[in-house]
């Protein structure tokens, strides 16, 4: 029987690379997104290919969400992965963001995901097996400036993983994590937002220069597909593996700061960073 997997945030970058990886596979693909009908619009639509699906989900919205998990169910009869990609980067000091733009973050990173995974969770146990896959970053682990707020959320959904990991081990359901570095996407574009404050003068020197040196490092980033495939790898594997860094520059990152104290690699992040 074909396998089918279920992805969040499909409309570009990592999620659109998995959906195309996975449909070369031999799956059924759920690509979910905001705006499907821009996506079916578009050349090369995910929409033209064999086995998939393009569904509209929010993951503010708790409907969209359970339309979408239904219609997959409906169509293609299972769902054997759940890949839970959709999220964004709000970048900026602390200071200077909104109540507004905070709730937004933690709503789209971290509250949407436990929606989507709360939402598939009955099908996954009814069945005795799935495998959740949590795309977080190498920021929930590490820390750079002007990433506050992105790194909460971060942390966030590697704290909730590994304790879902424990709760699910009785339906023999997998949790995993993928760690991306810097990925060359839009995420530092489109995918991005910064927070801004007429108020707060003060950090306006301090931002500009970190983000550009930020933005250079997103630059020599790898692309997506090489996430899509450690995303493939975390799926398939049958392992109970909980973390994958997916590129070379996590792998490294992260082997670092296990071995370092703390106060060396702050002062690796701050020279890195030019704060």
């Amino acid at each position: 029987m074909t396998k089918t997997v279920f992805i969040t945030g499909s409309s570009s970058g990592i999620g659109r690379a998995t959906a195309l990886y996975f449909q070369k596979q031999g799956w059924n693909v759920a690509a979910t997104m905001r705006s499907p009908d821009q996506e079916i619009n578009r050349t090369n639509s995910l929409a033209n290919l064999d086995r998939v699906v393009c569904l509209k989900l929010d993951v503010t919205d708790r409907l969209t969400i359970a339309d979408a998990v239904a219609e997959t169910i409906a169509r293609f009869g299972v769902i054997d992965v759940l890949v839970n990609n959709a999220g964004y980067g709000m970048l900026g000091a602390f200071e200077t963001s909104t109540p507004e733009q905070i709730q937004r973050q933690f709503e789209t990173n971290v509250f949407g995901l436990m929606e989507t995974t709360r939402a598939i969770l009955p099908h996954f146990r009814d069945r005795k097996q799935g495998v959740i896959v949590n795309v977080a970053s190498i920021g929930g682990r590490v820390a750079f400036p002007l990433y506050s707020l992105y790194h909460a959320t971060k942390w966030a959904v590697e704290g909730f993983s590994e304790s879902l990991q424990h709760e699910l081990l009785a339906f023999n359901i997998r949790v995993k994590i993928v760690e991306p570095g810097p990925i060359k996407t839009d995420f530092y574009e489109r995918s991005a937002d910064r927070t801004s404050n007429p108020d707060f003068p003060e950090y306006d020197e301090f931002s500009d220069r970190i983000l550009t040196k930020l933005n250079k490092i997103g630059t020599t980033g790898a692309p997506p597909e090489v996430v899509a495939k450690t995303i493939y790898a975390a799926s398939t594997d049958k392992s109970w593996k909980l973390r994958y860094p997916a590129d070379p520059i996590a792998k490294q990152l992260l082997f670092i700061r296990k071995l370092l104290p703390d106060f060396l690699f702050t002062k690796i992040v701050r020279q890195s960073t030019g704060v």
